[in-house]
């Protein structure tokens, strides 16, 4: 073997310990909402099955702030190296884009995407003293009250204030959006029955409904939840072209190395498909994904495209 022959291969193995060492640091696992929510529980989840079964140490960071645009561009501006990874909701991916001006980063060209984590559908709720019992009910209202009836949200441009949004839109109703500081306060509003209604994440007022404490209209996936076999879908009570997920997914720096993103995205998945995760999760009403980057890529640009025309068509702005 020649010395030119040696010294490539030495390269190449040395390549090759390289990648096979990650993580070489701590990673850095950046939830760009504030403790307590979907995206913080499932960038924990994450954080210690990846850890597991890569061998490394994994943290939790939440930097919060702008619907998850301060995290996002600190995650844009990192070393694309593999240990700096993102963990959020559909809003850092597809929503910001159309609702900021001045986007400190862009979602189609800064992030290397790894995979939709988890998905779960909204349910319509109100306070059990609301006069309306099915959607049927609620629409009639709508249209006798129009822009009467408060829907209370997360804030301007989250999950449940687009359903809102692309419900009375398809009922050809209005009403009356009230954003919160967070999906807590907003049900904490709606059982005390400060807000009528509204499109919560189901792993957020599933423990409520079945107190007692919140009625459930209908559910915004495509079948019914075996969590709520007795509330149908928005198809189901006649609204159509409404079926709407919240979900969760992971992103990197865009560059980071080919082989580092494929042992990345096998541990989410491996970790994702793992009874102790998959059992838990599937429990609180979320469904586990774990799809493709190529996957994950097509989808965003769906999203990209069905939300900015409920955003337009709604003329929403940023809060």
């Amino acid at each position: 073997m020649t010395i030119r022959k040696l010294a490539i291969a030495a390269a190449a193995f040395a390549f090759a310990a390289v990648a096979y060492a990650y993580p070489t640091k701590t990673v850095t696992v950046v939830v760009p909402f504030p403790p307590g929510g979907s995206s913080d529980m499932i960038g924990r989840i994450l954080a210690q099955k990846l850890g597991e079964k890569l061998g490394g140490t994994f943290i939790v960071e939440n930097k919060p702030g702008a619907t998850g645009s301060i995290g996002a561009a600190y995650v844009k501006n990192a070393a694309p190296d593999g240990h700096t990874l993102l963990v959020s909701s559909l809003a850092v991916f597809v929503v910001n884009p159309h609702l900021q001006k001045t986007l400190p980063y862009d979602p189609s060209k800064d992030l290397d995407l790894i995979s939709v984590a988890v998905q779960a559908p909204n349910v319509l709720v109100v306070n059990p003293s609301f006069p309306a019992n099915n959607v049927a009910e609620l629409v009639e209202y709508l249209k006798k009250n129009p822009g009467k009836v408060s829907f209370a949200s997360s804030g301007a441009g989250s999950s449940d204030h687009l359903t809102a949004e692309l419900f009375w839109q398809e009922t050809g109703t209005s009403g009356l959006h009230v954003p919160y500081k967070g999906g807590a306060p907003a049900i904490q509003d709606l059982i005390a029955g400060h807000a009528n209604a509204s499109f919560q994440n189901i792993n957020a007022v599933l423990p409520q409904i079945q107190a007692g404490r919140l009625k459930a209209l209908a559910i915004t996936s495509g079948k019914r939840s075996p969590l709520l076999p007795n509330v149908p879908t928005l198809a189901e009570s006649g609204v159509r072209n409404a079926e709407v997920y919240s979900w969760q997914a992971v992103a990197a720096p865009k560059g980071i190395p080919a082989d580092v993103k494929a042992r990345v995205h096998g541990a989410i998945v491996a970790a994702l498909r793992d009874p102790a995760v998959a059992k838990p999760m599937t429990d609180l009403g979320f469904e586990i994904v774990a799809n493709t980057p190529e996957e994950f890529a097509r989808f965003q640009q769906q999203e990209l495209a069905r939300w900015k025309k409920v955003i337009e068509t709604a003329h929403i702005e940023a809060n």
